[in-house]
């Protein structure tokens, strides 16, 4: 599923930073490729299977973990006690064995999380909830009226799909979505962005219409104030 080259894929390899879509295309627009979207990484090449060994293990390993928590009947603590227990016992037995047969059993890697690496983390994870709070404040005002708009819809999706499956298989999907869809769409990415125009053009065309007959009538507290 690895990208191609050619010249559909010069034409399709990257998408301009654009709100439609369809303005992919247009000229003199700064465009990004989909392994840049995902990171540039080593992550972005699992996800774009440009490793694809890398990528199976994940979908197994993925498989295997919601068969084992979905299946199973077992609970969360039980299944992460039984593999560390597993893991523990196996490791103690090599390190025996290697002694009885007068071997240096292999060194095990340090695990150290160095005080910059947790700095780091702290402060992006910071910054995220400070967004998180902001956005929230926002909305609790009414300060955005659609973003409230679409945090309630999101919100209720994810409440009718909960009735129908555990969040345990709502990652398990997330999951294999994630090494899927972003290879898709970069394999078949002019194709989709031409549809998406088209959607984006009539949901935009149908908001319009909602925007003239609902939100512009709702009182001034309730959408953001165009003075400011």
């Amino acid at each position: 599923m690895d990208a191609g080259g050619g010249p559909e894929a010069a034409g399709n390899g990257g998408i301009e930073g654009s709100a439609d879509p369809c303005s992919s295309g247009a000229a003199g627009g700064h465009r990004l490729s989909v392994h840049q979207i995902a990171g540039g990484g080593k992550a972005a090449d699992i996800i774009l299977w440009r490793r694809g060994r890398v990528t199976f293990g994940v979908i197994f390993g993925a498989t295997m973990a919601w068969w084992l928590f979905e299946k199973s009947g077992l609970s969360f603590l039980t299944i992460c006690c039984d593999i560390f227990l597993i893991l523990i016992v196996v490791q103690f037995i090599r390190v025996k064995v290697a002694e009885l047969l007068n071997r240096q059993p292999r060194p095990l890697p340090e695990l150290v999380l160095s005080e910059e690496m947790v700095s780091n983390a702290a402060a992006s994870f910071r910054v995220k909830v400070n967004n998180m709070l902001m956005i929230a404040h926002d909305i609790t005002l009414g300060k955005d009226f659609r973003l409230f708009f679409q945090v309630v819809l999101v919100l209720w999706l994810l409440s009718v799909i909960g009735n129908f499956c555990s969040s345990i298989t709502l990652a398990y999907i997330g999951t294999i979505a994630l090494v899927t869809v972003p290879a898709l769409y970069n394999k078949y990415q002019g194709h989709v962005d031409r549809y998406a125009g088209m959607v984006h053009r009539n949901i935009s065309r149908h908001y319009k219409i909602v925007d003239e007959n609902v939100i512009s009538r709702l009182p001034r507290s309730f959408i953001t104030e165009k003075e400011d």
